[in-house]
């Protein structure tokens, strides 16, 4: 990418607002060192894994890292064996246990709920070199100021237990002068230090009153600072043993400086690996405080900018607009007056883009699309170079001289008020040629004009469209707003009426213009008011479409929550149904086992017959209500409204988005792919789309289907002529029975058999019971003695 662009979009402000968000060294040179990328891969991991990077600043507050400085002085020293002080050392343990706490922070998301979904992020903290006993040791060591703790050494702590003691014992002494009679001698009462030894400050007229060493005197002259020669063996004994812990505290720093220096690549590899992180933090940070949203990647260099503003302006004091190229057309011709928003407008596509190749978000309202461009050219402003001896128009001259032999169908070109400084004839003509070259060199090309030739030169060229910035005649003030597809009109003599100009100058005015700029003019003014009378209608519509959709959801939701009262009343009622009926089987089931044991018992014939005794039991039976949710038509309904799979296109109600089921995670969490992101959704902010539940609705339709014309297959089919009923309980085996004989007579069985096995005579009496009294059954008998006995009965149908 060439560096003139970057420095004419002002690339490197929008850099800068990354430095604020960012914690380290290594992590600033990164962003220092940032460079808009040519390769569409590599953009897209980039942007990918700021996404990540979002996700993870939303769910859990973004990856906290200290503030780290640049350790390359400390492995240099440490490379020639040179023994570090306490505070190199805290340089590297920041680094320690940075790496530490990156490591565990995303082990913690990753059980939490965010397995599998920072793919990108995961890879480099698995780069991380976890050095826990290095770690623990320089915690044991030093503290966070760099002093060496008494835990480093048992000889240090030894030798700070005397010192302390020594300590202790001086001032104590001392705080004998500071009361009593020796006080008077003293310019305050209190006990001080000069070069490490513990003094007094003595009146100049006393000082023969406390011998001792004078170590110092005022500024003034008047106190002298005296160690008395009571404390002096005492301060001796101290200074020894300072020393020696002195020496103590050097042999522990050398000694974990040998440690250190064993594990130079781990460090410097865990401090880049942690730059890295910080930058794509940074990135994510800078995406949510600009309230920036990843862009899609186009292969086909297709720019789609919806409602984007520029970055540098900020979002509260822009007027957002649509800025497209490439898909319909290539070249993007903007007319418009001065101060009308153009040259902001052409500098927004352009930062964008670079920020977009740069793996940062973009500033837009909805979601938008890039391309990926090898470069990317703007010839923007005043050039004029005194040095150079160069006017406007030759300065401009050259640099389009530049850009046009660089340029290739992978090359975004940027013009603003392309051909100007020159006779506007002359200067159209130019500009118009230089569009014909950037278009047959393939180049995406957006320029801004005043010539109205362009104006007829964008309508006429394929490949090429007009579009305009709105100025509003009545208030006198541009609008801002990018209007494509329509060329900017002449406002000159409306302004001037405005303004109050005399109307015999605005007619001879009008004379003088040509009739074709007039009628073009004339065309270009009612193209724009039909336009924005489009416009409104379309956002009236939308509005009211709005509202429709609002009072339906309500409606819906009221209907649903009358349908769901009215099942849970009708379940409450059932409820109560079914005690009654409960009560009532068991008196007739007690009832029946009475009549069927005195029948068998007596031997007599009963007034009832098995069959009818079955048929009195199922008819009691069938009144049991179902007040199960799954035979609840009303409450499956609003069970099925959720049912979610992998795969569904849903809406995240949250985000008013569309997105893509991944996989479900704990928690009720769906996994949700929206464009580039992915993100875990609560399955309450989910819901299916229209198309998917009719998809899915018309699935379920075609297998009932299936199943009803399997079933009615089944009914056809070739009936069994034998039923076993062994190891069948009595009612059941009765009930098995009656089906049965249905089937047969259905399938136009002439005969039999019916296995109810010997045992205890029970069920053969049972069944013997049911064939007398059943009207389908001609007449029925054992089976032979070879073919089972009176194990057995063959039945003989009507």
């Amino acid at each position: 990418m060439n560096q003139k662009v970057l420095q004419t979009l002002e690339y490197n402000k929008v850099k800068d607002e990354l430095l604020p968000f960012i914690q380290t060294a290594q992590g600033k040179k990164t962003v220092e060192a940032l460079q808009p990328s040519s390769d569409y891969d590599q953009v897209a991991e980039w942007l990918q894994e700021t996404a990540e990077a979002a996700m993870v600043e939303r769910l859990h507050g973004g990856m906290a890292l200290p503030d780290l400085t640049d350790i390359k002085e400390q492995v240099r020293r440490l490379q020639i064996q040179a023994s570090l002080n306490g505070s190199e050392i805290v340089a590297l343990a920041k680094v320690l246990k940075a790496t530490a706490a990156i490591a565990h922070f995303f082990e913690r998301i990753q059980a939490d709920d965010m397995q599998d979904s920072v793919p990108r992020l995961q890879a480099k903290v698995e780069q991380l070199v976890l050095l826990p006993e290095l770690t623990k040791k320089v915690q044991e060591t030093v503290d966070d100021n760099g002093r060496v703790l008494d835990s480093a050494s048992s000889a240090l702590a030894s030798f700070r237990r005397q010192m302390t003691g020594k300590e202790e014992a001086i001032k104590q002494r001392l705080a004998n002068y500071t009361r009593g009679k020796s006080a008077r001698y003293l310019s305050e009462t209190i006990v001080t230090k000069r070069a490490d030894r513990y003094v007094l400050p003595v009146k100049v007229e006393y000082r023969h009153q406390i011998p001792g060493i004078v170590h110092d005197q005022s500024q003034s002259g008047q106190t002298y600072y005296i160690e008395p020669q009571a404390v002096v063996e005492l301060a001796n004994e101290l200074s020894e043993v300072r020393v020696l812990a002195l020496a103590e505290e050097d042999r522990v720093l050398a000694e974990l400086s040998v440690l250190l220096s064993e594990h130079l690549e781990d460090l410097t590899q865990n401090a880049n690996v942690l730059g890295q992180l910080d930058f794509i933090n940074a990135k994510a940070r800078l995406a949510k405080a600009q309230n920036a949203m990843a862009p899609e990647l186009s292969r086909e260099k297709v720019v789609a900018l919806n409602q984007a503003w520029h970055p540098l302006i900020g979002e509260k004091k822009s007027v957002k607009n649509d800025i497209l190229l490439g898909q319909d057309y290539e070249t993007l011709i903007i007319t418009g007056p001065n101060t009308g928003g153009k040259t902001i407008t052409i500098k927004t596509l352009g930062l964008l883009q670079l920020l977009a190749q740069s793996g940062l978000f973009i500033t837009v309202d909805r979601p938008s699309t890039v391309a990926v461009f090898d470069d990317i050219f703007a010839d923007i402003g005043d050039e004029q170079s005194i040095e150079q001896n160069l006017s406007t128009f030759s300065s401009h001259m050259e640099n389009i001289k530049g850009i046009l032999s660089r340029t290739d169908e992978n090359s975004l070109v940027i013009f603003d008020e392309l051909g100007a400084g020159t006779d506007p004839a002359e200067g159209a003509a130019l500009a118009m040629a230089i569009l014909d070259r950037t278009k047959a060199l393939g180049a995406r090309t957006i320029a801004t004009t005043h010539y109205p030739e362009l104006k007829l030169y964008g309508n006429e060229r394929p490949g090429t469209e007009n579009a305009s910035m709105v100025f509003d005649v009545q208030t006198l003030q541009p609008t801002y707003q990018l209007l494509i597809g329509v060329p900017g009109q002449s406002n000159a003599l409306a302004i001037a009426a405005r303004l109050g100009f005399d109307q015999e100058i605005l007619a001879d005015a009008k004379t003088m213009v040509n009739p074709e700029d007039q009628q073009l003019n004339d065309m270009i003014k009612d193209l724009v008011d039909q336009r924005q009378k489009a416009k409104e209608e379309r956002a009236q519509l939308a509005t009211e479409r709005k509202d429709f959709e609002q009072a339906k959801n309500e409606l819906d939701e009221k209907t649903l929550k009358l349908e769901k009262d009215q099942a849970r009343v009708m379940l409450d009622a059932k409820k109560q149904a079914n005690e009654l009926v409960s009560k009532t089987k068991h008196e007739a089931e007690k009832l029946i086992k009475e009549i069927r044991s005195e029948r068998l018992a007596g031997g007599q014939q009963a007034k009832l017959s098995e069959q009818d005794l079955q048929k009195q039991k199922q008819a009691i039976a069938a009144l049991q209500q179902s007040d199960k949710l799954e035979k609840n038509k009303v409450l499956q309904k609003a069970k099925r409204v959720k049912e979610l799979k992998p795969g569904d296109d849903v809406v995240v109600s949250s985000y008013n988005q569309q997105g893509t089921l991944i996989k479900k995670h704990k928690n009720d969490q769906w996994e949700v792919q929206m464009g580039i992101l992915k993100m875990l959704v609560d399955e309450d902010d989910l819901k299916k789309t229209e198309a998917t539940a009719k998809a899915q609705q018309e699935k379920k339709q075609k297998k009932r289907q299936k199943v009803s014309t399997t079933a009615a297959a089944g009914h056809t089919g070739r009936v069994q002529a034998k039923l076993d009923l062994r190891g069948v309980r009595y009612e059941a085996a009765l009930h098995e029975l009656d089906r049965y004989l249905d089937s047969v007579v259905l399938g136009n069985l002439s005969s039999v058999e019916i296995i109810h096995g010997k045992g205890s005579g029970a069920l053969r009496q049972g069944v013997t019971q049911f064939l007398r009294s059943d009207r389908r059954v001609k007449e029925f008998h054992f089976a032979s003695a070879n073919a089972g006995g009176d194990g057995a009965t063959i039945v003989t149908l009507r």
